[in-house]
């Protein structure tokens, strides 16, 4: 039996044979040891100080080093991290060779690679396009004359409130402002709508065409930072509208200041007639959009003055070519009374006859559209085209979004980022916005429309080539945009209805830009923007709120208040009043609880008070989370590869979260060391045992331990 020196302590050996020193952890201060190491691999710890070579009972020479406790240089307080800003721009690096890294084949290649993909994003840019024309003929087809049937009660459109709702709802129907803005131009030319009347249905159409973009939004959900700043980018539009409506609707229905500043306009200058507004953008659609469908349009016109003879007709335009020919024919008449003239008629005894003007209509030859010639009503068609039309839509974003995602790399990502992004030096800093504001209204009126521009805009943002605050003036410039292309429109427009067509495209022009002077100018009054940052945040996180912001604000909202102005206004009043005294209030308490806390009560201070459900969504995700648990499950072969199929449009990264088809690639996380205890933590003798280096054998056979740490 080995004997161990006397005043030693017995240490059973490890599998490395060494042990690692004592860590200082938090507040303990171990003492320093003398380790020994015998040659044949067996060590001893000896408290006292000794001689540097000893021999034990059997005489084996023995070594021993004194060592310096060793002092871990981790921290076990954590160091508070920089935290990232989600709203910075990301950088674009660039993964691939470098140019001048590249052979001539290889650089060869890169330019037909380049070339290539922006052929490619142009095709895709020219779908997508298209692809909104279409989704706007089948909303059009989906819901068009029941849009049309809201324009007949005038005793309800004589309520602002109310009209301005029918506007949103019309325009989230048809899809298109100018389809809802011509209605309103032919009820004016009519004389069945007051001009006063229009002015809040326009406001509203202004609204509802911003839902385009936002629903383009929805199809970057994938990625959480890129839908922050897409849906944030898109919304923005949103909340300009909104809460321009909010301050000019209250303020033009108690002045009439916009109907008598576009009055003194249309009366101080003597428009003419002229030639219609260049459409740049049609030329280039309409040879491919006129193929799949077309729409009589003048049809929602006679259906918004109460035409009873047009209610059952289809609005899928059959013949194209149409020949009309008027001719005097003699035909009765129940008296003379009822003659052209009394010199054009005459009796036989029997009937009265007279001379009138017939007009003959003769189809000549039919229209080239897919659906010409089958007998489907207009509802089943427009579903066809309303589902096509977002599959085709969902594909080229998603595509357009990954080509952009390998163009936009490294120095042109640079370039361009700077470019559209910088501000001009100082003390010329602030004209920059107001550019954009041009050049987003320049934009507008070569593509002849603002949802086109901002829905090509949104991807864009998502990916962080264009800034949130610079994507605001750029919205702002194409809501002035389009106006314009309605006045250029209006002055086509003939004598009869020439001034108020022109009177109502003013009224959509200094709205936009009675909203831009109240909500850019100063910087503090820029409140779209953080609207839209705060919305992006809470979509990011829960991002079905992102459809259940849509579904209320465009759809239920606008619905309930007409329901309750088809009640009666006291009824509407006696609701909505409750509501916004609650609405009101709770701003308040939040203006007060940031800025001014000491001078609430102790209770009010926060939102503490209120059940958890009502103050926080949380709740309300695990509800839709456990709602939706049921497409979680497990699914066969064939659903998986449409599982397979569905991320690869999506971008998934790894796997469908919508589906358990593919295996959970989750990596575990590593948890930090707190325990002080240092040899009773498993992680930590690890970490100590991996960082012990390789012993070192002297020339005498000793063998030599390393100081490590333990952490």
């Amino acid at each position: 039996m080995r004997r161990w020196p006397q005043g030693t302590r017995h240490q059973e050996p490890s599998c490395s044979q060494t042990m690692a020193p004592w860590p200082e952890l938090e507040n303990s201060q171990p003492t320093s040891e003398k380790y020994t190491v015998k040659a044949d691999g067996e060590q001893s710890a000896k408290p006292e100080k000794a001689k540097e070579t000893e021999k034990d009972d059997t005489g084996t020479p023995i070594t021993k080093i004194e060592l310096v406790p060793s002092h871990s240089t981790a921290t076990l307080i954590e160091e508070p991290t920089e935290v990232e800003d989600p709203w910075d721009l990301p950088e674009l690096k660039d993964t691939g060779l470098k140019w001048s890294e590249r052979d001539t084949k290889g650089k060869i290649l890169c330019v037909f690679q380049g070339i290539g993909k922006f052929i490619l994003l142009l095709v895709f840019l020219y779908f997508f396009v298209c692809s909104l024309d279409v989704l706007s003929s089948a909303f059009q087809l989906v819901g068009g004359k029941v849009a049309g049937k809201f324009f007949n009660n005038n005793s309800i459109m004589s309520n602002p409130l109310a009209g301005m709702v029918i506007g949103v709802l019309v325009t989230v129907l048809v899809q298109s402002s100018s389809t809802s803005t011509s209605i309103v131009v032919s009820m004016v030319a009519s004389s069945l709508l007051p001009v006063h009347a229009a002015i809040p249905i326009i406001m509203g159409a202004n609204i509802g065409t911003s839902i385009t973009n936002t629903i383009v939004a929805l199809m970057q959900a994938g990625d959480r930072k890129e839908f922050r700043r897409a849906f944030a980018g898109a919304t923005v539009h949103d909340f300009f509208n909104w809460l321009s409506v909010l301050v000019l609707l209250p303020l033009e229905a108690a002045t009439g200041y916009l109907e008598r500043l576009t009055n003194l306009v249309v009366e101080s200058f003597h428009f003419k007639n002229g030639e219609e507004a260049p459409e740049l953008l049609k030329v280039i659609t309409d040879p491919f959009t006129k193929l799949i469908i077309q729409l009589d349009k003048s049809i929602l016109n006679q259906i918004a003055m109460n035409d009873e003879s047009v209610q059952n007709k289809s609005m899928i335009k059959i013949w194209c070519k149409t020949f009309t020919n008027v001719t005097e024919r003699n035909v009765t008449v129940p008296s003379p009374e009822n003659c052209t003239s009394p010199s054009l008629c005459w009796t036989d005894g029997l009937y009265t006859w007279t001379i009138k003007n017939v007009t003959y209509k003769e189809n000549i030859a039919k229209c080239q559209h897919i659906f010409v010639n089958f007998n489907l009503s207009d509802a089943i068609v427009g579903t066809i085209l309303l589902i096509t039309s977002l599959l085709i839509l969902c594909t080229c974003l998603i595509l357009i979004v990954k080509l952009l995602g390998s163009v936009l790399r490294g120095q042109v990502a640079a370039v361009i980022k700077k470019t559209i992004n910088t501000d001009f030096p100082y003390p010329f800093s602030w004209v920059t916005g107001y550019l954009a504001i041009l050049v987003g209204a320049g934009m507008t009126f070569i593509v002849q429309s603002s949802s086109v521009f901002t829905s090509a805009m949104t991807p864009l943002i998502g990916i962080g080539v264009i800034s949130i605050q610079r994507a605001y003036p750029l919205t702002l410039g194409a809501n002035i945009g389009t106006t314009t292309t309605a006045i250029l429109a209006a002055l086509a427009s003939p004598g009869s209805t020439l001034k108020s067509s022109l009177q109502i495209a003013l009224c959509h022009f200094f709205f936009n830009i009675s909203g831009i002077i109240l909500w850019y100018p100063i910087p503090f009054t820029r409140l779209p923007i953080r609207l839209a940052k705060g919305l992006g945040n809470i979509s990011s996180k829960y991002r079905w709120f992102a459809i259940v912001y849509l579904i209320v604000f465009f759809l239920l909202i606008p619905l309930a208040v007409f329901g309750l102005s088809l009640i009666g206004w006291p009824v509407l009043v006696g609701v909505a009043s409750p509501i916004v005294l609650v609405i009101l209030l709770v701003v308040v308490l939040k203006i007060l609880q940031s800025f001014c806390p000491g001078s609430l009560p102790q209770k009010l201070r926060s939102w503490d008070f209120l059940p958890f459900w009502m103050r926080s969504l949380e709740p309300w995700d695990k509800l839709i989370t456990s709602l939706t648990s049921c497409f979680q499950m497990r699914c066969c072969c064939c659903c998986r590869v449409c599982c397979r199929l569905c991320c690869g449009l999506c971008g998934c990264s790894k796997c469908c979260r919508c589906s358990k088809c593919c295996e959970d690639l989750e990596e575990g996380k590593d948890e930090p060391v707190k325990s002080p205890e240092a040899f009773n933590n498993l992680a930590m003798d690890k970490e100590a045992q991996d960082g012990v280096t390789k012993s070192e054998v002297d020339a005498s056979g000793t063998k030599i331990v390393s100081s490590v740490t333990a952490l």
